[in-house]
C-alpha cells in the first residue's frame, strides 16, 4: 500500500477510536453521575454503564497496542509489550461481547410480547439477575484472558529458548499456534456470548416485526408515532446486529493472524473497531436520558459559542 494511503488509514482509525472513546465515555459520566446523584440504577442502565467502561477502556488499549506494534515492528512478537497488551485487549475483548450480549437480551424481556410461561418467568427474573450476570461475565472474561496468555508467554517462551517441536522455525511455530489454538479458543468464547445475543436479538425483531404487520394493517397509518417508533427500533436493532455480526467476523479472522503483517494492517483495524466505535452514539440516540443530557450538552456548547462570537472585537467600518 502506498505511504500516503496507509497514513490516511491511519488517521480514520484514530478519528475513529476517538469518536468511540468520546462515546463510551460519555455514556459512563451521565451513568456515573446518575449512580451517584440517586444511589442505584436500572438493570438497564447498569448493562449500559458496563459496556460503555468495557468499550473505552478497549479503545484506549487498542490504539495504544496499535501504535507500539508500528513503532516496534521488529521486536513486538517476540516482547514482553505483546503479552501485556494481549493480556488487557483480551479481557477487555471478552467482556465487551458479554455485556453486549446481555443488554440484546434485556431489550428483548423488555420489549417482546411473547405469552410462552418460559419467556414470562424469565422476563421477571432477568432484571434481579443482572449484577450477577455481569459478575460472571467478568469471571469468565478473567479464564479466558489467562487462556490466551498463557498462548502467549509459549510464544515469548518460544522465542527465548529456541526449544522448537521438529525441524520447524519459530515462524512457523507461532503461526502453528495461531491457526491450532488461538483460533479455536477464540471461536470457543465467543460462540457462547454470541449464541445468546443471536437469540435474542432474533426474537426481538421477529417480534416487532409482526407487531409492526399488526399495525399495518390495523387503522394506524405508517405515520403514526407508535408505527414510527416501532420502525425506528427494528432499525436501530438490525443495525445493532450488523455491527455484532461484523465485529465477531473480524476478531476470528483476526486470531487467525491473516492480516497481522499485511498492507491493509489499518483498514482491517478499522473494521476491528468499527462496532464500538459507533454503536455507544446509536445507544445515545435511543436512550431518552442520554439523548437528553446530549441536547443539553450541544445547547450549552452553541450557546458558549455565539456568546464567544458576540464578545469578539469587530473591526470598525469606518477605519
Amino acid at each position: 500500500m502506498q505511504p500516503v494511503l496507509s497514513g490516511f488509514f491511519m488517521s480514520l482509525f484514530v478519528l475513529l477510536c476517538l469518536l468511540g472513546i468520546l462515546g463510551n465515555g460519555f455514556i459512563v459520566l451521565v451513568l456515573s453521575r446518575e449512580r451517584l446523584r440517586r444511589g442505584r440504577l436500572l438493570p438497564s442502565d447498569k448493562i449500559l454503564l458496563s459496556l460503555g467502561a468495557s468499550r473505552f477502556c478497549l479503545q484506549s488499549v487498542g490504539m495504544a497496542n496499535n501504535f507500539y506494534y508500528c513503532l516496534h515492528l521488529a521486536h513486538y512478537s517476540t516482547g514482553l509489550a505483546r503479552q501485556f497488551f494481549g493480556l488487557h485487549w483480551d479481557f477487555l475483548n471478552s467482556a465487551t461481547f458479554w455485556f453486549s450480549s446481555w443488554l440484546s437480551v434485556l431489550f428483548c424481556m423488555k420489549i417482546a410480547n411473547f405469552t410462552h410461561p418460559t419467556f414470562l418467568w424469565l422476563k421477571w427474573r432477568f432484571p434481579g439477575a443482572v449484577p450477577w450476570l455481569l459478575m460472571a461475565s467478568l469471571l469468565i472474561s478473567l479464564v479466558v484472558t489467562l487462556l490466551f496468555f498463557w498462548g502467549n508467554h509459549a510464544v515469548y517462551q518460544g522465542f527465548l529458548i529456541r526449544r522448537l517441536p521438529g525441524n520447524m522455525t519459530f515462524r512457523q511455530w507461532s503461526r502453528r499456534l495461531e491457526i491450532h489454538y488461538f483460533l479455536p479458543l477464540k471461536l470457543i468464547t465467543l460462540f457462547f456470548p454470541s449464541s445468546i445475543f443471536m437469540v435474542s436479538i432474533s426474537l426481538l425483531i421477529h417480534s416487532l416485526r409482526r407487531h409492526t404487520g399488526r399495525m399495518q394493517l390495523s387503522t394506524h397509518s405508517p405515520q403514526d408515532p407508535s408505527a414510527q417508533a416501532h420502525t425506528r427500533a427494528l432499525k436501530s436493532l438490525i443495525s445493532f446486529l450488523v455491527l455484532y455480526a461484523l465485529s465477531f467476523a473480524s476478531l476470528i479472522i483476526d486470531a487467525a493472524g491473516f492480516f497481522s503483517k499485511s498492507d491493509w494492517y489499518w483498514p482491517w483495524q478499522i473494521v476491528i473497531y468499527l462496532c464500538t466505535s459507533v454503536h455507544p452514539f446509536l445507544l445515545i440516540l435511543s436512550n431518552l436520558r442520554l439523548r437528553g443530557v446530549c441536547r443539553q450538552l450541544l445547547l450549552l456548547a452553541r450557546g458558549f459559542w455565539v456568546a464567544q462570537a458576540a464578545w469578539s472585537p469587530h473591526p470598525d467600518p469606518q477605519e
